[in-house]
């Protein structure tokens, strides 16, 4: 069983930063892992995502450079560093993981709860 709980997020400034943690728990090495947001009213949509093999990242995608993926094995921890952020930033960040590399939300079978990234102007 995989698990993902999702912590990191808050009100921040315009030009801030923020970073996200996603602890694991279950067999997740092979899968790949990734960021998802929803703002209101909005689709969900991917923000960065990368499969871990042996000790390389590879398959490492990014919506924007301002924005990166990141693991920490002994933590079983994926991060999302984000910088720079901007009102359009604003939604709920998921952490999610599927058996493939793919940017789209429907081939993901496993979920975090959701942390909110609120970013004022």
């Amino acid at each position: 069983q995989v698990q993902m709980v999702e912590s990191g997020g808050g009100l921040v400034q315009a030009g801030g930063s923020l970073r996200l943690s996603c602890i694991l728990s279950g067999r997740t090495f092979t899968l790949y892992m990734g960021w998802f947001r929803q703002a209101p009213g909005k689709e969900r949509e991917f923000v960065a995502g990368f499969r871990w093999q042996g000790s390389a990242m590879i398959n490492a995608a990014s919506k924007e450079d301002r924005f990166t993926i990141s693991r920490d094995n002994a933590k079983n921890t994926v991060y999302l560093q984000m910088n720079n952020l901007q009102p359009e930033d604003t939604a709920v960040y998921y952490c999610a993981a599927a058996t493939y590399a793919t940017t789209s939300p429907r081939e993901y079978s496993y979920w975090g709860q959701g942390t909110q990234v609120t970013v004022n102007s």
